[in-house]
C-alpha cells in the first residue's frame, strides 16, 4: 500500500511528508539528550532507521507524522502527527521538536492540526498522547490541547509512559480542519 501524505497548513507551519532532506535535523535531534524521552539518543544509523519507519508508517497505517516546516524560513522544526505502531496501546498524537525550536508553540499548533485531521478526515473518536516521566514540556503541550491524565502504560522498549486523553471531537473548539485551509 502506498500512502498519499496530505499537506496541512497552519498560521506558521506547513505539515508535509518527511523526506531525505530532513535527515540532518532529524538525526541531530535523535542524537541529542533531548531524545531520551522518545527512544534516543540514537546513532546516525539508528536515526536513519527511525526516519524510514516514520515514512513507512504512512504506507502501513494510512496516517503518520509530518515534518513541521516553518512557513517563513522553510526550516524543519519537528516531527508531529499521528502514530500507532505495533505494540502501541491506541492511536496517538505525538510531537518531537527539533533542537532549537522548543518554546515557540510549534508543537501545540501542529498537534492541534494533526488532531483535527484525525477527527475530521480519519473519523477518530478518541486519541491519546504518551509522555515519559520528566518530560514536562510535552505534558504542558498535552494540557494546552485539553488532554487529561488517563493512567500509565508500560511499553516493552519505552518503559512507563503517562497517558494523556484528548477531548472527543464534539468537545474540541479549535475550528476544525477549515481553520487550517
Amino acid at each position: 500500500m502506498t500512502a498519499l501524505i496530505p499537506t496541512i497548513e497552519t498560521d506558521r507551519l506547513i505539515l508535509r511528508a518527511p523526506q531525505a532532506g530532513d535527515f540532518a535535523p532529524f538525526a541531530a535531534f535523535y542524537a541529542s539528550d533531548r531524545a531520551r524521552f522518545v527512544g534516543g539518543p540514537l546513532t546516525a544509523e539508528g536515526s536513519w532507521r527511525m526516519l524510514a519507519m516514520e515514512i513507512g508508517h504512512w504506507s502501513l497505517k494510512g496516517f503518520g507524522r509530518w515534518i513541521a516546516e516553518d512557513r517563513a524560513t522553510g526550516a524543519a522544526v519537528g516531527l508531529i502527527g499521528l502514530f500507532e505502531p505495533e505494540g502501541w496501546p491506541e492511536p496517538e498524537i505525538g510531537w518531537d521538536l527539533f533542537n532549537g525550536f522548543e518554546g515557540h508553540g510549534y508543537a501545540t499548533e501542529a498537534a492541534l492540526a494533526a488532531r483535527d485531521y484525525a477527527y475530521d478526515m480519519l473519523g477518530w473518536t478518541t486519541a491519546i498522547s504518551l509522555v515519559k516521566e520528566g518530560n514536562d514540556a510535552s505534558a504542558a503541550v498535552a494540557r494546552r490541547m485539553g488532554a487529561k491524565p488517563d493512567g500509565v502504560v508500560t511499553h516493552e522498549r519505552h518503559g512507563q509512559m503517562h497517558v494523556w486523553r484528548h477531548p472527543a471531537p464534539a468537545e474540541t473548539s479549535d475550528g476544525g480542519m477549515e481553520a487550517y485551509a
